[in-house]
């Protein structure tokens, strides 16, 4: 039996101690990004025999497991293809570690303990390498291996060497020492593998099987095996999440791989998955999870501020940290935030860096797509070893990663930051405002050329990413002497955004557009925009083994297969409805539109019209989505003036129908109450009609007679494409009908029509089916799946808009819609009232 684990995260884990300090990582973490550039200079600049990116390896036996430590060695010096062929002379080796840093190097006394370190596990493999090779050990003892610390400072390039040189027996001497305090957590590991294995391979599927979900199984479980990417159109009721979960498990029971990474959008999904894997632990799956949560979410502070002067928590972290991951560890499986928490508070330690510890013993990490895909906060304890593992990612809402990947791969500067932070620096460092303004003349000439449309030309802005490089490499040295600066946090929060636009930069290729754009308050923003993020995506999922990628709406599977990073030996599998379609009407009204064309009162009116009928023909718990906010404003009047509503009013004077509007902003308490009214307005007579007030003469009943009362109707006025469109789960009657307004076209704007003009270049006639039509059906499936959750669910669904008639639509409806009733607003009611009535019993 095996473990493995990379140097870094060895070498880290066993020899930190003190405080956590962001007021020096954050110029360090910026280091490290700034630092690929480095490596990449100074590994140019060396001989024919300087070998760069090296990976290594070490097969480390205990009593009774092996324990793989790998990683790459950033150079190695010497004749490293003799030694790969066997014909290795007595040469001596050296083993180059590069840092970048903006300290200043020329005061360094020593390299920093952990990077010493790093380079003496490299070290210590590479002679390991050459004992296997030789066969005098009695030379051995006497063989030397050299370790080169390479410091330069990112400011100046300045290069400074600390140059070792060890015995192997002392290398060996040394890595002994290191492992052997880690043994204490390899052999829990090694024991709860142990455990874990065992009760994997005596595992079921905890329920019977629904329609074609062991068939779905069997194809995941295929994809694994053969290192393939999956992508899963499953709609609502087929049991995806554990038709992903579980043949993931029992693949990791086979030894196929070591962890799985479930990602998804949003934080429900996540709870989602956490019950997934409860369940197969009440099964007898002895299976450890942990769940990621935003620094800003877990954080204990009210605001986070993570330095030893205004965090208790952070204050002596590291020399805590140990045994309070020891202690959930021992104690509990599933780690949630509020097991975290419960641990943090006890131990003192920091809640989110020791979430991100816990992931290091987890069997499954649930977490946001951006641990694993975002360049600038991926986990990389797991990924920047640039080694291919055998972990699993299991990717949920998958339908989301295209919008989400080119936000994360995407990057924009505005001219008006860089005026703003030079009149707050002007005064502690001129020469940082003296940078600041010759950015500010780059954006100027910029702008009175015009916009900038063009497809990559790295000419388009290098003389502006020129000056950049020099203001960032000021800031850096800036930040680096002046922890306690007056302007620190405004020069910190521009130093990050500037930061990601760099490294965004040096991923440009043919799958950006970079553009300049004036902004309607006189602005001016360059932005560096990933209209395609398939191949970032695809170079993301080459860490692991394999992925599966799921969602309830993936239509067109092609689309998604294509800018999700698949190819043409990826699989694709369309998983039928279990639920009975007979307990969903759909209706499509042939006589309204939301095109812009048509927008105006009396299309309002008839869409208003519409709704009434429909939510008249049974009282219960609707929602209402709409293209915009400002579209739903218009409705709303309209649709107040039908039910005898004053201007604001949202209850009728009877209380027999209410209105619920979705803000233009909700924190998560007023969201919270918002879907708590559909959960609590649930005592609803299935088949009961109901006649609201339509203005005639105002109704003389007090509105204080009903002011406790539930109404027996209850309408959510929301967006489509918005919060709560999707990711919610009404169960029941807490959700009887879904009106859909509106095709969900994106609103057109400047980045939709770059997206329409890039593919249509690459595919002729497909521009416009990339940029709107695929991502507004998406919304369109996601708003109406919220209807019918279970296979005792019956509802409605109506497609307010005469467009899906059109057969460029239909040929993107989901096989369950393709039975549907075409209808006008007078004859809706009866056609509603007879599908109301069939249900009564």
């Amino acid at each position: 039996m095996e473990i493995r684990i990379s140097v870094r995260a060895l070498v880290e884990f066993i020899l930190r101690c003190g405080d956590i300090d962001n007021r020096k990582a954050a110029s360090s973490d910026n280091a490290m990004q700034e630092g690929s550039r480095i490596h990449r200079m100074i590994q140019k600049r060396m001989g024919s025999d300087y070998h760069a990116e090296v990976p290594l390896s070490y097969t480390y036996h205990a009593d009774t497991y092996d324990v793989i430590i790998e990683g790459r060695a950033d150079g190695i010096i010497g004749p490293l293809e003799e030694l790969k062929d066997g014909t290795l002379t007595e040469e001596l080796f050296t083993v180059d570690e590069i840092k970048g840093t903006y300290r200043d190097i020329l005061r360094m006394e020593e390299p920093v303990p952990v990077h010493l370190a790093q380079a003496k596990c490299y070290a210590f493999m590479l002679a390991m390498e050459v004992r296997n090779v030789r066969s005098s050990e009695e030379a051995l003892k006497k063989e030397t291996m050299a370790v080169r610390m390479t410091y330069c400072n990112l400011d100046t390039e300045q290069i400074r060497y600390f140059d070792f040189t060890y015995r192997y027996d002392e290398l060996e001497e040394w890595f002994s020492s290191v492992m052997l305090e880690y043994k204490k957590w390899a052999d829990f590991q090694i024991q709860w593998k142990e455990k874990r294995q065992q009760s994997i391979r005596q595992l079921s599927f905890p329920y019977e099987y629904r329609k074609g979900q062991k068939e779905l199984i069997t194809h995941v479980y295929h994809t694994l095996y053969r290192r393939k990417k999956l992508f899963i159109e499953a709609p609502t009721g087929s049991g995806k999440t554990l038709a992903t979960v579980f043949p993931a498990v029992k693949a990791m029971g086979e030894d196929l791989a070591e962890k799985i990474f479930y990602m998804t959008a949003k934080t429900i999904t996540r709870t989602v998955a956490e019950n997934a894997f409860a369940i197969l632990r009440e099964h007898g799956l002895s299976f450890k999870t942990v769940i990621l949560t935003a620094k800003e979410k877990i954080c204990f502070q009210e605001e986070c501020l993570c330095n030893p002067v205004d965090c208790p928590y952070a204050r002596g972290h590291f020399d805590r940290i140990n045994d309070a991951i020891y202690d959930l560890l021992t104690h509990e499986e599933s780690f949630t935030r509020e097991k975290i928490e419960a641990y943090a508070r006890d131990h003192q330690v920091c809640p989110f860096e020791m979430t991100l510890d816990m992931s290091l013993f987890s069997d499954g990490v649930i977490c946001d797509y951006n641990y694993v895909f975002d360049p600038h906060v991926y986990l990389r304890r797991f990924f920047a070893e640039g080694v291919q593992n055998d972990y699993i990612f299991l990717v949920d809402e998958a339908h989301n990663l295209v919008d989400r990947g080119r936000e994360m791969y995407s990057a924009a500067l505005f001219k008006e930051q860089f005026l703003e932070l030079k009149k707050a620096v002007k005064v502690y460092d001129k020469g940082m405002g003296t940078a600041l303004e010759r950015c500010n003349r780059e954006f100027l000439k910029l702008k009175k050329t015009g916009d900038i449309l063009n497809l990559f030309s790295v000419t388009d802005i290098s003389a502006l990413v020129g000056q950049l490089d020099l203001l960032f490499n000021r800031i850096s040295t800036y930040l680096e002497k002046h922890d306690d600066s007056p302007v620190r946090d405004e020069i910190l929060d521009f130093f990050f955004e500037l930061s990601s636009f760099l490294e965004i930069y040096d991923k440009l290729d043919d799958h950006y557009v970079i553009y300049g754009e004036l902004q309607s308050d006189g602005g001016y923003m360059v932005r560096l925009f990933c209209v395609d993020p398939s191949r970032n995506l695809e170079e993301c999922m080459g860490r692991g083994r394999s992925t599966v990628l799921f969602s309830a709406t993936l239509l067109p599977i092609q689309y998604y297969k294509k800018l999700l990073g698949g190819d043409e030996e990826d699989y694709e599998v369309y998983a039928d409805t279990v639920f009975d379609r007979q307990r969903r009407k759909l209706l499509i009204a042939s006589e309204v539109t939301s095109k812009y064309t048509r927008r105006g009162i009396e299309e309002y009116r008839k869409i208003a019209a519409y709704i009434l009928e429909i939510v008249q023909a049974k009282q219960g718990n609707y929602m209402v989505f709409f293209p915009s906010h400002l579209f739903l404003r218009s409705v709303l009047i309209a649709f107040r003036d039908l039910v005898s509503l004053q201007e604001e009013e949202t209850v009728t004077e009877d209380g027999s129908l209410e209105i619920l509007i979705q803000e233009d902003y909700m924190n998560e308490t007023a969201r919270e109450e918002f879907l708590d009214r559909f959960n609590k307005n649930t005592n609803i007579d299935l088949i009961s009609q109901i006649d609201f007030p339509i203005s005639e003469e105002p109704d003389s009943r007090e509105h204080g007679c009903v002011e406790n009362r539930d109404p027996d109707t209850l309408i959510g006025f929301c967006v489509m494409g918005g919060i709560f469109s999707e990711g919610i789960d009404l169960r029941n009657d807490s959700l009887i009908g879904a009106i859909l307004v509106g095709t969900g076209l994106p609103q057109v704007n400047h980045e939709q029509d770059l997206i329409k003009d890039y593919f249509e270049q690459r595919e002729p006639g497909m521009g416009f089916d990339y940029a709107y039509q695929y991502p507004g059906m998406n919304k369109v499936q996601q708003a109406a799946g919220r209807v019918i959750r279970t296979a005792e669910d019956v509802g409605v669904v109506a497609l307010l808009d005469e467009r899906f008639l059109n057969r460029s639509y239909q040929r993107l409806f989901p096989r369950e819609w393709k039975e549907y009733d075409v209808v006008t607003c007078e004859n809706v009611g009866g056609k509603l009232a007879d599908f109301w009535e069939k249900w009564k019993e």
